[in-house]
């Protein structure tokens, strides 16, 4: 018996026998050519491409026959990408200028670009170096004419084990025989954790060397909840993870119950709970587990195109899709948050020595107009389609925010002399993610339609503490009693004003604070998909006066310790049920 621990990718508990899903590593060959031999190695990539291409074609029409959208919208990204001129170009020069096989060439040019990806601290950028490798690897096999393992291989209920997967292996899970995920390699925000959340199959990623101590066959027990893998447990473990996974079926069964259940305390308060999403892939997640609406939809995964922007029929399409997909609920779009440490694959001049304090967000937008003013026609096209929201990241002050609100008229100005449909009045809000924001968040709160908190910057900013660096991570606090009164600032300089206030960071989705949130009076919180049933259960459960007292009694105290320890008692009485299953 084994046990190990990864990353909570997606909650679940599952047991059954392991299926070894692993490829032999690429060898690729290396030699040199001659100058007069370059035609002939780019006919051969190119003919390459057009097979791979062939083959997402193929996959791109099963995943029609099965309508699911979102998943077509990959492979079209994908297929994209795999034809981009500018990919071609890049080894074409490439090939000139090494003479060497072309094999060897597509690995160079993919490791510059991935390098780019996996040097950027944001971790949905990082992780996005695998749409690359996917791209590379099918270019590859077909130069080399080797087959690849599938996914369809799998003939019983079984725990997938792999080093890697894919995008595009990823959407073979759908209706295949994957009970559960584990892997060696990715985080929450890979694109493995975004599906198997989605598809609801429990997961475990980032678990070093797991395929070293499995062996096809054997029983591995996946605590998605947990983080924790057991490889051929003993009788006594299995039955107790047995009565925990009947537990946990019975737990999410009772949450899903509350799907189409508003979300409001028990003496009647409302409260919205809304969705986070990275991709169009998590919208069926988001609707089943019964999201209010999307309240942040991160664009950043458009512009992971190396060398290029994408078009504004490109973005059009893509938001087209979320809002529609979204069934007439709300989408709130979060404006491009590139820049600084989240990189831009291709573009050098958007790395930093302080990135975190840099050039990012609104800041590269608005030195970036053409860029930015195409998202912005794309965004506002797009409107026709449903019921969009607009907002703008890291705004520091007034003067930022007049900056960006005069291109948004430029741009409506730009799309009425064209006589391009478009709705007059998409509301428009922005992040409170910069103490300097939240400072002046009464003179903003009266330009914009609505505010939604960024805690997760909001609170390393306050507290000075890069919440990537493992020396100081104790001091990222949530509890600390400057960011709570300086949540309790926004919320009362928004509602002075009139508008609604929410908040998309960790902390939204985090059940110990839901009852501080209430209390301190936000009206919406955005968390991923799969947290809301459980968000949901304890808004259901308490009443909004007594955490209003408890908030009160909080935010009185001066230490965090303190804080917490009165949190956790008010809500272990309430939340018992809840508790005893984890």
């Amino acid at each position: 018996m084994k046990k190990l621990r990864g990353i909570s990718a997606s909650p679940g508990i599952v047991i059954g026998p392991a299926y070894i899903c692993t490829e032999e590593k690429l060898s690729i060959p290396r030699y040199d050519i001659r100058a007069e031999e370059v035609t002939q190695e780019f006919a051969r990539f190119q003919q390459a491409v057009r097979q791979a291409s062939r083959e997402l074609e193929e996959l791109k029409s099963r995943v029609q026959e099965s309508a699911r959208g979102s998943d077509e919208d990959l492979l079209n990204s994908h297929l994209m990408m795999m034809n981009d001129p500018e990919f071609s170009i890049l080894v074409e020069e490439r090939l000139k200028k090494e003479l060497k096989n072309v094999e060897w060439v597509i690995i160079s040019v993919i490791e510059e670009m991935t390098e780019r990806l996996l040097s950027a601290k944001d971790d949905y950028l990082s992780e996005r170096s695998s749409d690359f490798n996917d791209i590379a690897r099918r270019i590859i096999n077909h130069l080399l004419k080797r087959g690849r393992k599938a996914l369809e291989d799998i003939r019983e209920n079984s725990i997938l084990i792999a080093h890697n997967l894919m995008p595009s292996d990823t959407i073979s899970m759908a209706g295949k025989k994957v009970l559960g995920i584990v892997m060696e390699m990715g985080g929450r925000t890979s694109h493995t954790a975004i599906i198997a959340r989605s598809l609801e199959i429990p997961a475990v990623l980032g678990l070093s060397h797991i395929t070293w101590h499995v062996s096809d066959g054997d029983e591995v027990i996946v605590d998605g909840n947990t983080g924790a893998v057991i490889v051929n447990p003993d009788r006594n473990l299995r039955e107790r993870y047995e009565r925990k996974k009947k537990q946990w079926d019975q737990h999410e069964q009772d949450l899903l119950e509350l799907g189409d259940l508003p979300s409001q305390t028990a003496d009647g308060h409302r409260v919205l709970l809304e969705a986070n999403i990275e991709i169009p892939e998590e919208i069926q997640s988001v609707l089943s587990h019964g999201a209010d609406w999307i309240g942040l939809y991160r664009s950043e995964f458009l512009y992971i195109k190396p060398h290029a922007y994408p078009p504004e029929e490109v973005q059009c399409e893509a938001y087209r899709a979320v809002l529609q997909g979204m069934q007439g609920k709300p989408v709130t779009i979060r404006t491009l948050d590139l820049g600084g440490d989240k990189i831009i694959p291709g573009f050098k001049d958007t790395y930093e020595d302080n990135p975190i304090l840099g050039w990012r967000a609104v800041r590269f937008c608005l030195a970036q107009p053409e860029v930015f003013k195409t998202q912005l026609r794309a965004l506002i096209r797009s409107s026709v389609h449903g019921h969009l929201k607009i907002m703008f990241p890291m705004i520091s002050g007034p003067e930022e925010l007049d900056r960006i609100l005069q291109y948004v008229e430029e741009v409506k100005g730009e799309l009425k002399a064209q006589g391009l449909d478009f709705k007059p009045d998409i509301p428009l809000g922005i992040m409170i993610e910069v103490p300097s924001a939240a400072l002046t968040s009464d003179v903003l709160a009266k330009k914009v339609d609505f505010f939604s908190i960024g805690t997760n910057d909001l609170i390393q900013y306050m507290i000075a503490v890069d919440r990537g660096n493992e020396r100081i991570a104790y001091l990222y606090e949530p509890l600390h009693l400057g960011v709570l009164r300086i949540i309790r600032m926004v919320v009362e300089n928004a509602h002075s004003n009139g508008i609604p206030v929410g908040m998309c960071g960790e902390m939204a989705a985090d059940p110990r604070m839901t009852v501080v949130l209430l209390g301190l009076g936000l009206d919406s919180l955005s968390m991923s998909a799969a947290s809301v049933p459980e968000i949901k259960s304890i808004v259901r459960s308490i009443k909004i006066q007594d955490a209003k007292r408890l908030t009160k009694r909080i935010m009185q105290m001066t230490s965090v310790e303190e804080i917490g320890r009165t949190l956790d008692g008010w809500m272990g009485e309430r939340v018992a049920a809840h508790a005893a299953i984890q």
